[in-house]
This record gives C-alpha cells, structure tokens and sequence, in this order.
C-alpha cells in the first residue's frame, strides 16, 4: 500500500477560512493526502489566505519566502495559495513567487484533486473563477473519525453590500445561500460525529435565502429546523448585517433555547456621515433602535461590534458619535481596527486621515471596549452559567469551555466532561476568560 502524502495548511482570517481548510484537507484526501501539524513533514503546503487585514498580499509573500528552504532540501514539494488573497492576485503570485506551483480562489477548491494531478506533471495551476455549479455539490464527505465539540459549518457565501471599505464582493462574489436539505445532512453528520455546538457562517450570514420545503427559508427557520437535530444543543451564526436582521430572526433569539445568547451585529461607525461614506445604508439611530428590539427578545444578550477608524474623511465629531454609540449599546465583546485602504475598493481613491490622528483614536475607542468587556465580565461573577467542554486547560485537572455568552470559562473537572455541558458558577473575572467551580 502507498504510504499516504502529507498536507500541511496554514489558515489565516476568519472562521469561514477555518472550515475551507477543512473542506480543503476533506477533497485532497480523496487524492491520497493526509494532514500534518508539520510542514516540514508535508508534501504539499496550502497557505489559505485572507484579504482584510492590512498589507495581506505582502504578509503572504513575506511567509511564501520564509517556505523557500524546504522547497531547496525537498524539490518535490508543492506550494499553493488559496483563499482570498489568492482571488485577488491570481497568476501574479505565480509571477512573484516562481516556487508557487498552484493558486485557486475559494469558490474553486473543489477542483483541487485535478489541479494537484496537474502539478504532479510538473505544470503550475490557477483557477481563480466564479463557476455556476456550486463547490460544496462536487466536494467528498469528510473522514468519519470523531471530531471535537464545537463546529463551523458555512450556509451563505459572498456579499452585496458592497461597502465602500471591503473587498469581499470581489473576492468571494455574490450572495449565494446552500440548499436546507445539504446544510441539514452536514448538522446531522456532524453530530454524529461528536459535534455538540454548530456555528453557522457567512459573510451575510442573516442574508440566508436557501431552497427548502416551500420555497426560500430564512435564517430563523433554518436555525428552527437544526434545532431539532437530535443530540444538537447549542446553535450560533456570524456575521450579521444590520439591514438584514429580519422580525422572524429577532423572535428567535427570545423563544429558540438553542440559539445561544450572543450576536455579532457589526456596525463600523457611529457617524452617519462615515455611514453614508461607507455605503452601509443604516444610520446609527436605526442601529440602536435594532439593539433595542433584540434585546426586548432576549434582555440577557451579549452584543459584539466591528469598528473601523480614521476612515477617509473622519473628522473628531464623527468619532465622537462613535464613541456614543458604543456607550449607548455597551458591548460585551468588540473588534476595532483603523481604516486600510484595500486597492479597487471606493473608499481606496480617498484621503486619508493622518495616522497618528487615527491611532489616536483607536486607542480611544478600545480602552472604551475593554472597559466595556471587563464589566461584562465582572458581572458575571456569581452568576450560574452553562458550558460545554471542549479541551483540557493549562494547569492538571483542568478543563476549557465555551458558556453561552461565549466566553472561556476554565473549570477543575474530570476529563471525561469533555463534549459534556455542565452548569457551573463563576468565581472569577480574568483577562479574556471566567473562572468557574462545577455544580
């Protein structure tokens, strides 16, 4: 019997990069392949790439460099990019970084066993297209080996939101929502398979459209159905956009109880003005009215944010509505970040506000979230949560785990709690994470 070639993927960005590599290792697997913690183990690297943070394209070339001694001590050794960087370079990878020898896009990695079979032979592979049928039809099941607790499992792909700043509706395409009976058959595999908690993904997540019994469903029925799968016990979805947030959806997080107690509702501004700018096509009042609703459905909700500054044209009256804003919501959890053009986006063309002006600013604005975070946090000390079990910690007899506010909680429990959701009552707030004793 052959001896099986070695996949090693390197993963950056988001979740959904998360369960594209897994999707990844799952097609080449049918060519042979096993994955490797290792890279100097593996017979073929796979950098999977994301395109949002800063100075991606050079961040990737930067470590296809460091990858050149052991293309130098193993010749055979293949190297691709995928994701989204790899979408939006294309063959100009190939012509930067000659020891490339594949790069695919992430709505073409389906075609990885017969771009593999290419490069064998000694040729270089691209495929960056936007094809009709859809990836998930053409990919294998996974290996049906037991699987940690906790899943991501994307339903929706692409964007139309087009905002001013992103360069997703360029590298991911369009809106495209999977059919129920798909996403259904993959929830029910998961659990078999150990899978406690499933996180459904997508770039508009709550944009969900996909064909089931009836026509369309929405995200809130999807989320009602997979709520039925036997022996699924806790259900969470990202990203949302505000304009997409439907009255069926914010019911649900009142009377579904497995649609756990916490949503990512980015909004990037406070400012109408930088909205308008943006093209995110809400304002900062109907934002908070939003908040309001969801939190009439479900009072204990935790609310993270997403928060650009220093975009194009931001003066300090419009960060101070941002930081009124974020007063006004208190946000147990936050992301922020100042603006970075991303070339062919709108928001690229424009000026932008000094950087030390908006470091300024960011600074600013997370000391107000981590303020806002550890009062979250410290309220909760006392309090009984639930959480699933998902690893051992640092130190012996200890174990790590989600609660359904979805913070990390750590917990001096047997082992075999592990997949296990235990109550608990906390009895420490520390950085990032709860301390707990088992009830």
């Amino acid at each position: 019997m052959a001896e099986a070639k070695k996949l090693f993927i390197k993963t950056y960005g988001c979740q959904m990069n998360v369960y594209d590599s897994e999707r990844m290792a799952d097609a080449l697997g049918a060519s042979g392949y096993v994955t490797t913690a290792q890279p100097e183990d593996a017979d073929m690297i796979l950098l999977n790439t994301c395109h949002i943070r800063e100075k991606a394209a050079e961040k990737v070339y930067s470590e296809l460099g460091r990858l050149k001694p052991l293309k130098a001590a193993n010749p055979d050794l293949k190297i691709g990019v995928a994701g989204c960087v790899a979408q939006a370079e294309g063959e100009e990878i190939m012509r930067r970084q000659p020891l490339v020898d594949l790069v695919v896009g992430p709505q073409t990695y389906h075609r990885l066993p017969e771009m593999e079979a290419i490069i064998r032979k000694g040729a270089r592979a691209v495929d960056t297209d936007f094809p009709e049928e859809d990836k998930f039809d053409h990919l294998p099941r996974g290996p049906r080996a037991m699987r940690g607790p906790t899943a991501f499992l994307t339903v929706q792909e692409g964007c139309d939101k087009f905002c001013a700043f992103c360069v997703v509706p360029y590298t991911r395409g369009a809106e495209v929502s999977r059919p129920v009976d798909r996403i259904l058959t993959e929830a029910r595999d998961l659990v078999e398979r150990g899978v406690r908690e499933i996180t459904l993904l997508g770039q508009n997540v709550n944009a969900y459209h996909g064909m089931g019994d009836g026509g369309a469903w929405t995200l809130a029925r999807l989320i009602r159905a997979l709520a039925k799968v036997d022996g699924l016990e806790r259900i969470r979805f990202t990203t949302s956009h505000p304009n997409d947030m439907e009255d069926d959806l914010i019911a649900a997080h009142g009377d579904e109880p497995k649609l756990m107690p916490y949503l990512h509702l980015p909004v990037q501004s406070g400012s109408d003005r930088i909205l308008k700018a943006m093209n995110r096509k809400h304002t900062a009042e109907s934002y908070l009215r939003l908040i309001e609703r969801l939190r009439a459905a479900r009072p204990d909700l935790l609310l993270s944010g997403d928060f650009i500054v220093g975009f194009p044209g931001e003066t300090e009256a419009d960060f101070d509505d941002t930081m009124a804003l974020v007063r006004a919501v208190h946000y147990g959890q936050a992301y922020s970040f100042k603006y970075s053009a991303r070339p062919g986006t709108p928001a690229a063309e424009r000026a932008n506000v000094p950087d030390d002006v908006a470091s300024d600013r960011l600074h600013r604005l997370q000391a107000l979230l981590t303020e806002q975070q550890r009062a979250t946090q410290d309220a909760m000390v006392g309090r009984e949560v639930s959480v699933l079990f998902e690893k051992p910690g640092r130190l012996p007899g200890q174990l790590i785990g989600k609660s359904e506010y979805l913070h990390a909680v750590h917990v001096h429990a047997p082992d075999d709690q592990i997949g296990k959701i235990a109550r608990v009552r906390v009895t420490a707030s520390v950085t990032n994470s709860l301390a707990a004793d088992l009830l």
